[in-house]
């Protein structure tokens, strides 16, 4: 039953990593909303398995709170943002989809080749969620690096953050009190940049950071 625990665990947390190589490849902004979406979810269900197996009741709350507010709330309202900003169209990489990807899975590596060694003493659950948490962290990085588009730039950030939720949870969970206090931060954080989003929007008509790099040369 132990075995069995560790595999389900190890699944949900490289299903996860698989999901943000997802994130990397898609370049239309629906697209990337709704796989953002399957990013907490799949989120959710690793968070309960941990407080399965780890008998810690609160991570069903970190688990709640990534299926309420990442999994439904944040992609809606983000679906309305880019609808009322009309901007749904492609999104451009730095570099394209080929050298991004081929980046990922360097990262990726070099997070199991890093982190397995470094943690060969701790539990065999926790050593196993924090690979895949900092190459979940790595991807969100990297997304952030290669995206112009500001909407992107945000679903970056916030699988990044998912993938610090996968190493807390993992390493025997966080106290309840940081769990919500984070979720709030992110929920105003996210309202925040929602703000400036439409006021960049009515200032530049567009959200794509490279034009507003270059409307501040030129000011310069």
């Amino acid at each position: 039953m132990e075995h069995l625990s560790l595999d389900i665990a190890q699944l949900l947390a490289g299903a996860l990593v698989l999901v943000s190589f997802m994130l990397l490849y898609q370049d239309r902004l629906q697209g990337l909303i709704n796989i953002f979406a399957l990013h907490a979810f799949v989120l959710t269900l690793s968070v309960a398995w941990q407080a399965y197996i780890q008998h810690a009741p609160h991570l069903y709350v970190t688990a709640g709170i990534a299926l309420i507010f990442k999994a439904l709330v944040i992609p809606i309202s983000l679906r309305t943002i880019i609808k009322r900003l009309r901007i749904h169209r492609t999104v451009e990489m730095i570099g394209g989809v080929g050298v991004t990807m081929l980046i990922g899975i360097f990262l990726t590596a070099l997070s199991l080749v890093v982190m397995l060694p470094a943690t060969a003493s701790a539990d065999p659950l926790a050593r196993e969620d924090i690979a895949f948490a900092l190459a979940i962290v790595l991807l969100g990085l990297l997304m952030m690096v290669t995206r112009r588009n500001a909407v992107s730039q945000i679903i970056g950030f916030m699988s990044l953050e998912n993938g610090l939720i996968l190493a807390a949870a993992g390493a025997n969970g966080m106290p309840l009190v940081v769990e919500i206090s984070v979720a709030f931060s992110v929920l105003i954080a996210f309202i925040i940049i929602g703000v400036f989003l439409f006021r960049i929007r009515e200032r530049f008509d567009t959200v794509d950071l490279y034009h507003l790099d270059r409307v501040r040369g030129e000011r310069n």
